[in-house]
């Protein structure tokens, strides 16, 4: 019986993880998006009301939000709707969480 160990991501593999998500949130709206969809699922519609910003907007920035995995889309009649991907982005959080407590080594 052979056991394998779990190996570890280096830090540049994990930053090369990190930038495309990095890089989704860093605009507002995009980032205003994750915050609102935090409090719940929505639709396009729902978003474009809640937010103040025109529909294309919205749908321009749900894409890029999708393409890194951050939101989930759900089929609902002839509309999306649209929800937070929780482990796409408790991942990323956790990661950077290890900046903010570790201490250098002397």
């Amino acid at each position: 019986m052979t056991t394998r160990t779990a190996r570890v991501a280096t830090p540049l593999e994990m930053a090369h993880a990190l930038v495309p998500v990095l890089k989704a949130i860093s605009d507002d709206y995009r980032l205003a998006i994750l915050l609102t969809l935090s409090e719940g699922s929505r639709t396009v519609v729902e978003l474009t009301e809640h937010l103040g910003i025109a529909q294309p907007l919205v749908s321009h920035h749900l894409k890029a939000l999708r393409e890194v995995s951050l939101i989930a889309v759900t089929p609902e009649g002839r509309s999306n709707r649209y929800s937070i991907c929780c482990d796409a982005v408790s991942e990323p959080i956790q990661l950077l969480s290890r900046l903010a407590t570790s201490t250098p080594k002397i």
